[in-house]
């Protein structure tokens, strides 16, 4: 009789445990907002996307994703082809804040047959990490959604 008891015992004690998961599982899930801090690619993925997605009309010309860091190859604007833009963007932390991007571009114009180093306005580079942390924050948010 003693030995019926205690399979019983157990059959019971993990029948109730897992009635005990059970309702765990069915407790409503709370909506939490996506990472800040998203590194599988050693930095910050929200805005490498993003500053791959502002820049993809320029082809690529050296890429390094855990360092963070890609440069463009030259790109001549259809409209002005006396003119080329060069953009290399540095991502400098893991976190997703307005101070780890850094956007440099180079300007050339064509004169006498060459290409000549031009100045670039100050707000480009500014405007263009504007737009690249704007871009992350959506991507976030949209991961939040949808995740």
């Amino acid at each position: 009789m003693i030995r019926l008891s205690r399979p019983l015992i157990g059959l019971l004690v993990v029948a109730s445990l897992a009635g005990v998961a059970d309702a765990r599982k069915k407790q409503p899930k709370q909506p939490q907002m996506a990472p800040v801090n998203v590194t599988q690619i050693g930095v910050n993925a929200y805005l490498w996307r993003a500053a791959l997605q502002t820049l993809s009309f320029m082809s690529i010309a050296q890429t390094d994703s855990n360092g963070g860091v890609f440069v463009t190859d030259w790109y001549v604007n259809p409209a002005v082809p006396s003119e080329r833009m060069k953009v290399s963007v540095a991502i400098l932390d893991a976190a997703l804040r307005a101070d780890v991007v850094r956007v440099a571009a180079a300007r050339q114009v064509y004169q006498n047959g060459q290409w000549v180093d031009a100045a670039v306005q100050a707000s480009t580079n500014e405007k263009l990490e504007e737009i690249i942390l704007q871009k992350a924050r959506d991507l976030r948010r949209n991961a939040a959604a949808n995740g």
